[in-house]
């Protein structure tokens, strides 16, 4: 409550702090000796930061924030400043502005960074773009972080197909993962939810590490992941892709829009991959890769009337089938084949959304409203193991924001609603959870010039399960010269832990799962920083950025592999537990059209299991990563190669069992390279690529496949590649 007073207290200032004001109208001059209202010009006091800006209107309001300021500024682009000198109040005043002279134009030929920090941003973002999505195969969102430091992407078991991914050395539960700003592939969307997002659909990814805004919810921990979707505005009326590799997997993708009006627009997205290969390159019976039939399917649409008003309404539907397991299972009467191992996994997934945007005649003031309902059914059997489960959430977001004294300290109010309901049923136990999560928060942003942002954020929380819970999170950036940025931050994140919906590998196991509590919600602190240092070296930009984050938790799922190695135990946190990560990272044009990109992260994460704090299994001690792309003169042809090398990592002791399904204490470290060859045509290309060119692979990443029902089979603890060297061939078509 102290927070929300000091808000509304700075509010009723922004009222009462000046008498004197001055309202006015500002106009352009037309090339036919005309005028009309000019919106977004930037209105300022002379010798300062304090303006504002014109509404869509052409209208200002403003008063001076201290005695002295007595000329105000008019500045436009494309138009000659001009400079009006304040005497009292002044109502009803016009100015004029002059139409710039004009230069000859200048064209300006430089290749665009295709992944970059924000420089503007004070929570520390990294944007992918399309150009970066391009450079590998990037079937979905799983495959969208191959080219990239921050992100680990791996497998979560040996047999289902289903990835995760790690930021800040956390599984990817830590991290919100959005669709334009609203969550999603939470819960059991997280399973196998890095396949649901097709690759050709998305405009950019958006990764921000530590703690998030306020805005967007209490869960965010390690990060947020935003992925932007292509849009009816967007200047692609028709794309196609096509994929195939020589596993026999194959890709459809399509997006087509069409304008309806000069405010109605909508696009029309389709997705299809199908495989059905049986392949089994490693002998143990064992299919490497599931076989995976998906259909995607959005429908979206916008309306815009511009400076006044945005809408848009969207739905997709996704239905898949996957089946993995032994593949002699497969060469069989499959109902009649009571002692081989089968996974079946069928996922069917609905979602609809609206977003509501109003701007108001107040400048640099809006109102905004977000709503979504999915509805995802999986049925799934891993072996013996059955488990079915249902999700119905609910998400609706409003927000008004507004300044201040001035447009450099800007205020958002806000209120939310999460509703989730889980219906699970696994082995003889039945499972229901109904979770009510209403919400207020509030953030203020102080722009000091260029040099200096602060943006503080905090949410209250009332759960109908945990009860009243605050969100406090503070980002802070400071430029102190133009070529250097730091920003640094802290926060808070929670979260409503789920045992098996999150943790799915859980099922391609022989231990039993023993939960000797009921889970509490997950509660940590986030704190850390970045700093990025643009350097000008041989005229060419050389960007270096350094990276260090802590989580540290107050009470966390522990999930056990230690305690006993025939059981996996679920506790809440008794002890300590933290991730540590460090990464640095350099860009530079090393020649002319040739980029390279080189990091390293270094992680430490460790948790308190079985009364002792150790690492945490199946997370690397360290990644690093060395790219390059190369365009010719003319960017008819395109090649990319990564290497990526990834550190050793712990595995769960083996111990107790036989010889020969006994492992050592430690993944080794091994290297992957991949690389694509693009040639681009006016409008269209064709690209070749390769993935795992060193055909390396984890040695018997499912112990004890020769005994599936044995209290030692283990599909659940791979730590790296199951599937060897894969060659790619793919063509684009686009049409704008």
């Amino acid at each position: 409550m102290k927070y929300y007073l000091i808000i509304l207290g700075w509010m009723a200032l922004s009222l009462t702090a000046s008498s004197q004001h001055i309202d006015g109208t500002v106009y352009g001059r037309t090339p036919e000796g005309g005028q009309e209202a000019l919106p977004g010009v930037n209105v300022y006091w002379a010798d300062s930061d304090d303006g504002t800006v014109t509404n869509v209107y052409g209208a200002f309001h403003i008063h001076p924030n201290h005695p002295g300021q007595k000329k105000l500024v008019f500045s436009f682009v494309g138009y000659q400043n001009d400079t009006l000198h304040i005497e009292g109040d002044m109502e009803g005043v016009e100015v004029v502005l002059s139409v710039s002279r004009a230069l000859e134009g200048v064209e300006v030929v430089e290749r665009t960074a295709t992944s970059f920090i924000s420089r503007t941003d004070p929570i520390s973002t990294r944007v992918i773009t399309t150009g970066e999505l391009q450079k590998a195969a990037c079937c979905n969102l799983s495959e969208s972080f191959e080219t990239s430091a921050s992100v680990d992407v791996s497998y979560s078991d040996a047999v289902s197909g289903a990835k995760q991914i790690k930021l800040l050395g956390l599984a990817g539960k830590y991290s919100l993962i959005q669709t334009e700003n609203i969550p999603n592939l939470r819960g059991l969307g997280s399973i196998f939810g890095l396949g649901f997002i097709p690759g050709p659909w998305m405009q950019s990814i958006q990764v921000s590490k530590g703690a998030a805004s306020v805005k967007n919810g209490f869960e965010s921990t390690t990060g947020q992941i935003n992925v932007e979707f292509k849009k009816p505005s967007s200047d692609e009326k028709l794309h196609l892709n096509l994929y195939a590799n020589d596993a026999g997997k194959l890709e459809s993708n399509a997006n087509v829009r069409w304008k309806i009006n000069e405010n109605w627009g909508s696009m029309l997205l389709w997705h299809s991959e199908h495989l059905s290969n049986k392949i089994d390159m490693n002998g143990d019976g064992f299919l490497d890769l599931p076989l995976v039939q998906q259909y995607n399917v959005m429908n979206r649409w916008n309306y815009e009337k511009h400076g006044k008003r945005h809408f848009e309404v969207g739905l997709s539907v996704l239905d898949e089938r996957r089946e993995a397991g032994q593949k002699a299972f497969y060469e069989s009467e499959k109902f009649s084949s009571d002692s081989l191992y089968q996974i079946m996994i069928n996922t069917r997934r609905y979602q609809v959304f609206s977003k509501n945007g109003f701007i108001l005649r107040r400048p640099a003031t809006s109102i905004g409203i977000i709503a979504s309902a999915t509805y995802h059914d999986q049925e799934s059997i891993y072996g013996f193991n059955h488990f079915d489960a249902k999700q119905t959430s609910l998400y609706f977001n409003s927000a008004y924001e507004s300044y201040m004294w001035n447009t450099n300290q800007t205020i958002k109010l806000g209120a939310s609603l999460q509703y989730d309901k889980y219906e699970e049923a696994f082995r003889a136990m039945e499972m229901e959870r109904e979770e009510v999560v209403p919400g207020l928060f509030s953030e203020f942003t102080f722009c000091g010039g260029e040099s200096f942002t602060l943006l503080a954020g905090l949410r209250a929380d009332f759960h109908n399960l945990y009860g009243t819970f605050f969100t406090p999170r503070m980002h802070l950036k400071y430029t102190p010269v133009e070529q250097f940025v730091i920003r640094a931050s802290a926060g808070k994140g929670y979260r409503t832990p789920y045992v098996i919906a999150e943790n799915p590998w859980i099922l391609a196991s022989s231990r039993s799962l023993i939960t000797l509590e009921s889970p509490e919600m997950e509660e940590a602190w986030n704190y850390g920083m970045n700093a990025t240092y643009y350097a000008d070296l041989l005229g060419r930009e050389l960007r270096i950025s350094l990276d260090a984050y802590r989580t540290d938790f107050i009470n966390q799922l522990v999930v056990d592999l230690d305690r006993d190695p025939y059981a996996i135990y679920t506790y809440n946190l008794e002890g300590e537990s933290y991730a540590n990560s460090i990464q640095v990272e350099a860009h530079y044009e090393v020649l002319r059209n040739l980029e390279m990109t080189a990091a390293i992260r270094y992680n430490d994460v460790k948790t308190t299991t079985d009364g002792r704090l150790q690492s945490k299994p199946l997370v690397n001690t360290y990644k690093a990563l060395l790219s390059f792309s190369w365009q010719s003169p003319m960017k008819r042809w395109q090649a990319d190669l990564t290497g990526q090398f990834n550190g050793s990592s712990r595995l769960p002791s083996t111990e107790a069992y036989p010889e020969q399904y006994r492992r050592g204490e430690h993944g080794p470290a091994y290297t992957i390279i991949l690389g694509q060859l693009t040639r681009n045509f006016k409008t269209w290309n064709v690209y070749l690529g390769v993935e795992n060119l060193l055909d390396f692979v984890q040695k018997d990443p499912i112990l004890a496949y020769d005994m599936p029902f044995s209290p030692y089979f283990d599909a659940a603890s791979s730590w790296g590649p199951i599937h060897g060297r894969k060659v790619y061939f793919g063509m684009r078509y686009t049409l704008k």
